[in-house]
């Protein structure tokens, strides 16, 4: 698996509390009405989020470096098996897009993984701390998106230079950039999928509402999505009902789907509907998520802290 593209969120200092305090009702703490005011309250957290994470930009150039290595071992890899199976082509690939590919759904999942987001959910639930959200008028599930938007920001911005030093060296495996409409579309899948990433890994950590210990569920859930969702090698590559399963699911749109846009396997009204349908698997994970979080409510105490 990929090393983590930045540290998770840090925890706050919360209140000791000898007592559980019980949540009623989810809607205790409301925030401020009106759009403007909202809106300028969380691009107050994007600012003053990346400001603390520009302190570890270190840590991000070290880890985006890091990243690159396995990738010498899987060009290396992927020679062998196109040289053994004697064929130009496996599933529509070439030896030629199939490295480009997987260069591609590096930075598909630059956008769409969240480390440690649903584990630190669950252990915010576990060890009570999830209480600092409910006295303070601040919407947990917006303060976390805000976040995690500026941890994007500041890993893109940090990790820029050397992704355009590899792909400058790699640049052979390219049939050079797509037209301006492909890269709108491009462009618009990688936003959508941090979007379908983010709300996903919540809806994951939501479950700590139900169970105390959550990390072997937490390990096999992210185990196969890191699978099932392109990043270790096309989903063409699989059998027939494997292929046809998986495209239905929403997973494919954190690192496959974005790749083969940009590569141009997926053009006209094939695209438009997939953009779309990523659209409707966004809004649903917020569904789900906002729901989970109100009914976990309902039952939450907060031990400890």
């Amino acid at each position: 698996m990929t090393p983590p593209d930045g540290l998770a969120a840090p925890t706050a200092p919360a209140p000791s509390s000898a007592a559980p305090l019980t949540v009623e009702s989810p809607l205790r703490q409301s925030p401020p009405r009106g759009v403007i005011a909202t809106l300028k309250k969380h691009t107050k957290i994007v600012r003053v989020s990346l400001s603390e994470r520009m302190t570890y930009r270190s840590d991000f150039l070290l880890g985006t470096i890091l990243r690159f290595l396995p990738l010498v071992t899987t060009i290396l890899l992927w020679k062998s098996i196109y040289e053994s199976s004697g064929a130009s082509e496996l599933a529509g690939f070439r030896y030629r897009e199939m490295i480009a590919y997987l260069l591609l759904t590096h930075i598909s999942r630059m956008f769409s993984s969240m480390p440690g987001l649903a584990a630190g959910i669950a252990r915010d639930i576990r060890e009570g701390t999830l209480k600092r959200y409910l006295i303070q008028p601040v919407d947990m599930i917006g303060y976390l998106l805000s976040y995690r938007l500026a941890h994007k920001i500041a890993y893109i911005t940090m990790s820029f230079l050397p992704y355009m030093a590899l792909f400058v060296l790699c640049r052979g495996y390219f049939d050079g950039f797509p037209d301006a409409l492909t890269m709108a579309a491009y462009a618009v899948s990688l936003v959508l999928s941090f979007l379908v990433g983010f709300f996903f890994e919540a809806s994951v950590g939501m479950v700590g509402f139900w169970f105390l210990e959550v990390t072997s569920l937490l390990y096999i859930v992210m185990t196969l999505n890191f699978f099932i969702s392109g990043h270790m090698l096309p989903l063409d590559l699989l059998p027939w009902p494997w292929f046809t399963i998986l495209t239905a699911l929403p997973f494919q749109y954190m690192a496959y789907f974005p790749a083969v846009v940009f590569l141009r396997k997926v053009t006209g009204w094939e695209l438009v509907s997939h953009l779309l349908l990523e659209l409707t698997w966004v809004i649903v994970f917020v569904a789900l998520c906002r729901g989970l979080y109100r009914l976990g409510l309902k039952r939450y105490s907060a031990y400890g802290g």
